[in-house]
């Protein structure tokens, strides 16, 4: 009778707990989402109706011409595709090269592997302000990469952070297979190329979202090596919506909307791969 007492009463409080969280993450959910409905709102409303006080969350006459300025006089066609193509390029070469390099760490045997992936981890120490002035003094004066999508996309097109990701994540995989390719006379890059890489497309997804929502989002280090309208990336040009002196919010909200609908388009399609990425290094190599 005790026992029964117990586990009713241990339910309870389970029960009673889980809504307490579940109340508390829904609050959380409203305060996150009521910024991204605001900037959706402001992208359809008029210059008066985005400063008007009381606010109008819902705009009550609905407008399209913060878009057409946007395309028309701000040149976002171009930046949008900037954009495209440095997020794009960085993120193919992004996880081509670190696959590379994490299928090297975690499966292939040579002298000093441990001593150069601890160097490597070491260098995420190293806070990327440090290396900003002369990576930009590299690029700029002594390669003259200024207003150039080579400019843009080298610098950033490898990381750690990456190498480190795959590299937990292929050191799951069993090698057992890599051994029957050997056996088979196939290639080093045969294996990878034919083994590992299908193997490894969870943890190759869960790297191409984060690469590709982070060289979306990056707006330093384009703002530092353009300073054209026709070079800028998306980031960088919705900061340009002035005119007469006065920020155009209207436009910046459009702008901010076209800008989220990429990586919505890649999270959807990538989604149910995207919670792996919570658990890949956690995995022991």
């Amino acid at each position: 009778m005790l026992d029964e007492k117990r586990d009713l009463r241990r339910k309870t409080f389970k029960r009673i707990g889980l809504s307490v969280v579940y109340i508390i993450l829904g609050i959380w959910a409203v305060f996150t989402f009521v910024p991204l409905l605001w900037m959706l709102s402001s992208s359809f409303k008029d210059s008066s109706a985005i400063t008007a006080v009381p606010p109008e969350l819902i705009p009550k006459r609905p407008t399209l011409d913060a878009f057409k300025r946007i395309f028309e006089v701000g040149g976002m066609a171009r930046w949008f595709l900037n954009s495209t193509i440095v997020a794009g390029v960085s993120t193919i070469i992004n996880v081509f090269f670190a696959a590379l390099a994490g299928y090297a760490f975690s499966k292939l045997k040579f002298p000093g592997r441990n001593s150069i992936f601890w160097i490597l981890l070491s260098s995420m120490m190293i806070p990327g302000q440090v290396t900003l002035i002369p990576l930009y003094i590299l690029v700029v004066n002594t390669f003259q990469l200024e207003n150039t999508f080579v400019g843009l996309i080298v610098p950033g097109m490898i990381s750690v952070g990456s190498i480190f990701l795959m590299k937990q994540f292929m050191s799951s995989l069993p090698s057992s297979l890599i051994d029957a390719g050997r056996i088979d006379a196939c290639s080093e890059f045969g294996i990878f190329w034919k083994i590992i890489l299908p193997m490894s497309k969870p943890g190759l997804a869960v790297l191409g979202i984060f690469t590709f929502v982070g060289h979306w989002n990056n707006f330093f280090w384009p703002f530092l090596v353009t300073n054209t309208n026709s070079m800028r990336t998306l980031q960088v040009g919705l900061t340009s919506f002035r005119f007469e002196n006065l920020q155009d919010y209207g436009a910046m909200m459009a702008g901010a909307v076209c800008s989220a609908i990429p990586m919505i388009i890649v999270f959807l399609a990538l989604q149910k791969y995207f919670l792996k990425g919570i658990t890949i290094g956690a995995v022991k190599g």
